[in-house]
């Protein structure tokens, strides 16, 4: 299997998010002492991102209590958005090579155990906007809190050229 080229695909991401509807939100600023993406070598690291909308979560609480896995999925895609939004403006959607890696945090009700749906939210998000570019690695973790009472929160590593 060949590594697919910056441009192949990616740079239809524009198109795709336009079809689909989709623009990118303006970067969410940081919570605390980081930055939203960083650049090392040919990896962009995003930060992990929340469901930030208009600088406000739509939603707060427990996946399985008071959010419903339905509810916590399109949180997790509006986290996929805002993640591409970082690389975005550290580096340009048309020059990912490869989503690698995405990792998925679902602050979960005690017995929850459909991270995996959750999440899907943002997998599917990014093999939507950036077909097989946006096929990665993951993992869905459920944790007790995340940051502001967020339901679900997502980081990302991005192969870029």
């Amino acid at each position: 299997m060949t590594t697919p080229i910056a441009g192949e695909g990616a740079a239809d991401a524009y198109a795709k998010l336009a079809e689909l509807g989709l623009t990118l939100p303006t970067v969410v600023p940081p919570l605390a002492s980081y930055v939203p993406a960083v650049q090392s070598g040919n990896y962009v690291y995003v930060s992990g991102q929340l469901p930030m909308v208009d600088g406000k979560l739509p939603a707060t609480g427990k996946v399985g209590a008071e959010v419903s896995v339905e509810e916590a999925t399109e949180l997790a895609k509006i986290c996929a958005l805002n993640a591409l939004a970082a690389i975005e403006s550290l580096v340009g959607l048309g020059r990912i090579v490869k989503i690698v890696k995405v990792s998925g945090f679902v602050a979960s009700a005690p017995g929850f155990t459909g991270q995996p749906a959750v999440v899907n939210g943002a997998s599917n998000l990014f093999g939507e906007v950036l077909g097989e570019q946006g096929r990665h690695a993951r993992s869905a973790v459920g944790v007790a809190e995340l940051p502001l009472g967020a339901p679900v929160e997502v980081e990302v590593i991005a192969e870029v050229a």
